[in-house]
């Protein structure tokens, strides 16, 4: 309790310090110079947190595992594009290559459907997925694409390795090569139509990106299995895909704003970063040494099998990564509600 009492001269038994003052306590002169920014006081509100509700994130991360759903990415992307090239490969005269696409495709869309029924839980609800067709989907369309290339990818390495109907086997493998850049990229249109920040801000470098990592993996197979005298078509694609995902990646990090930290930090970081380096080392390998060496050329196509499965990796969990911090959701949507209202402040002035 205040001892201060009011007599004829004056308040007396007042305490220093204890008088009541306005303006957080600053006289004229100091609320003047903090409205012309000078003073040099303490910030008394803090800077901004993105938090939420509960401290739970903005949006809901999928529930998705790495080991299956980014295998799932990195597995369909190497079957489809390898279709394309063992067709290419068939076509030319490249047999003991061709062979070794159509048995790695058939084997690689067939892992990539176990692990995709594996994450889904049960084998029927991936047949529940065919029964409407929904173009607006990509996971509907997904699905018809993987149900028509699997069997054509089937029949064409069925008939190659016994020899029987091949103008059927040709037939199939030239169907599972239309369809393959499909299935080597639908799966980009997939993530990128999400709510996940890191995704969904890259979707329009996301198939581009997945359709030259999946060549890249797809020469990199053909260096692999392939024998060097019918490598040459290979080693050209290896360095036309590797130069392709890296501006690819370039222009979705570029385009992608702050939501391009995800990419470049934490696991997602790593992986991205491997997976150029083993890119660039396994084109470069390639074109330099693998028309000469069997070896360097086998070393240069297992490098770029590795590069594709890091960048798949990579985007699967830089993803993940953004969906858990809420400022990769707040901020880009800021920025698009500024943007929109200069553009009809623009409009207005031009009207007036």
């Amino acid at each position: 309790m205040s001892e201060a009492r009011v007599t004829r001269d004056g308040l007396a038994g007042e305490r220093p310090g204890r008088d009541a003052l306005f303006g957080n306590g600053m006289d004229g002169s100091a609320r003047k110079a903090r409205r012309r920014g000078r003073g040099g006081e303490r910030r008394l509100v803090p800077d901004a947190e993105f938090t939420s509700y509960y401290g739970r994130p903005v949006v809901k991360a999928p529930a998705w595992e790495a080991t299956d759903i980014a295998g799932y990415l990195f597995l369909g992307g190497l079957a489809g594009a390898g279709s394309v090239l063992g067709a290419g490969a068939d076509l030319s005269g490249r047999r003991r290559t061709a062979r070794a696409l159509k048995l790695s495709s058939l084997g690689a869309v067939s892992l990539s459907a176990a692990a995709l029924i594996h994450d889904l839980g049960r084998p029927d609800r991936f047949v529940n997925m065919l029964r409407v067709f929904k173009p607006t989907s990509p996971m509907s369309v997904g699905s018809w694409l993987l149900a028509l290339y699997g069997p054509l990818a089937g029949a064409a390495a069925a008939s190659d390795v016994t020899g029987l109907l091949p103008r059927a086997g040709r037939a199939a493998a030239l169907g599972a090569a239309a369809v393959g850049p499909a299935v080597a990229t639908y799966t980009g249109v997939l993530l990128a139509d999400t709510a996940v920040p890191a995704w969904h801000e890259g979707h329009r470098e996301m198939p581009y990106l997945f359709g030259a990592s999946a060549a890249g993996a797809a020469a990199g197979m053909a260096l692999l299995a392939g024998p060097r005298a019918e490598n040459g078509p290979a080693r050209r694609a290896a360095v036309l895909a590797t130069a392709a995902e890296l501006v690819a990646m370039r222009a979705l990090r570029r385009r992608a704003g702050v939501v391009a930290e995800t990419y470049a930090a934490g696991t997602a970081g790593r992986l991205l970063r491997a997976a150029e380096g083993l890119g660039v080392a396994g084109a470069a390998g390639a074109a330099l040494l693998g028309g000469r060496s069997r070896a360097a050329a086998a070393l240069g196509g297992a490098a770029l099998l590795a590069a594709s499965a890091c960048t798949r990796f990579g985007i699967f969990h830089a993803g993940m990564a953004s969906a858990r911090d809420p400022k990769y959701t707040v901020l880009p949507q800021r920025e698009r509600l500024a943007e929109r209202a200069e553009e009809a402040g623009r409009v207005a002035a031009l009207g007036d």
